[in-house]
């Protein structure tokens, strides 16, 4: 437990910088508003450090089956960060925001065609938003979007390469899958298989359902609070990270499946050979 107290605070740590970049940054932050996410920090950091140092998790999965985790806060980290920068040129404009917000209006353009998660993100504005803030819902989410693809293209490029999570190490399912019981219900490999599809499909549909469903609920989610640099920062992150997130769980699992699978043919091929030996 004390070797792995200073990860534990370090990951901390990382959450606070990531949970506080936008109040950071943005020089318009109210007091309140760095109150709650003073707040919001301290209460994901202790959880963080209790989970990286106990002897097994309660919710993080993959907790040692690296980089799963570290991709995943990086693309977070990524996302909110430059999120932030284009906020802050707003008020506070300098070279570094000119820059982010070029890349990022060359991104939204690339991505911003019929049909696609960033076009209707921008048709859920009602009509008769002002043009600046559709420009920057637009920007926000093609470039919170791009991030979470190439985040999933290279955490799929790494089980190509690297055969993750085998070549780490032994992988433990009851550590890194603390939600998961084994030792429940059917066979292990179909319910990894049937979770593993469940978290695909939900995390291919979830960019375009959820601004469907913020459309329609117009009435109780205002898309004109889009308009408040900390709203447009955190929802744009959540709506790109949530589903590229469920997508890497999806793939993960399946892996983990097709481990287990592949061991226990091992061993009825062991079986067999002592069987004839």
């Amino acid at each position: 437990m004390i070797s792995r107290l200073p990860g534990a605070v370090v990951r901390a740590m990382i959450v606070v910088l990531l949970i506080s970049t936008p109040s950071l940054l943005l020089a318009d932050t109210s007091p309140d508003t760095r109150l709650v996410t003073a707040l919001i920090a301290f209460v994901a950091a202790v959880f963080t450090a209790i989970e990286y140092n106990a002897a097994a998790p309660s919710l993080i999965a993959f907790r040692d089956a690296p980089p799963f985790n570290r991709m995943r806060i990086g693309s977070l980290f990524a996302t909110v960060f430059a999120l932030t920068v284009i906020m802050r040129g707003q008020s506070d404009p300098s070279t570094i925001t000119r820059l982010f917000e070029a890349i990022g209006g060359d991104l939204a353009r690339a991505m911003d065609f019929p049909y696609s998660p960033v076009r209707l993100v921008v048709l859920m504005m009602p009509q008769g938003t002002d043009p600046a803030v559709l420009a920057t819902v637009r920007i926000a989410a093609g470039l919170s979007y791009f991030v979470s693809i190439l985040t999933l293209g290279a955490f799929v490029l790494l089980l190509r390469l690297r055969g993750w999570p085998g070549r780490a190490g032994h992988f433990n399912v009851w550590v890194n899958l603390p939600v998961f019981d084994p030792t429940a219900g059917d066979d292990v490999v179909d319910r990894l298989r049937h979770n593993a599809q469940v978290n695909l499909i939900v995390g291919f549909l979830l960019p375009f359902m959820i601004p469907a469903i913020v459309e329609m609920a117009t009435i109780l989610v205002d898309p004109q609070r889009l308009a408040d640099p900390h709203t447009l920062i955190w929802t744009m992150t959540a709506w790109a990270f949530l589903p590229a997130s469920l997508l890497m769980r999806g793939i993960a699992l399946n892996r983990v499946a097709d481990m287990i699978h592949a061991q226990r043919r091992r061993a009825h091929a062991d079986e067999g050979d002592l069987a004839h030996a």
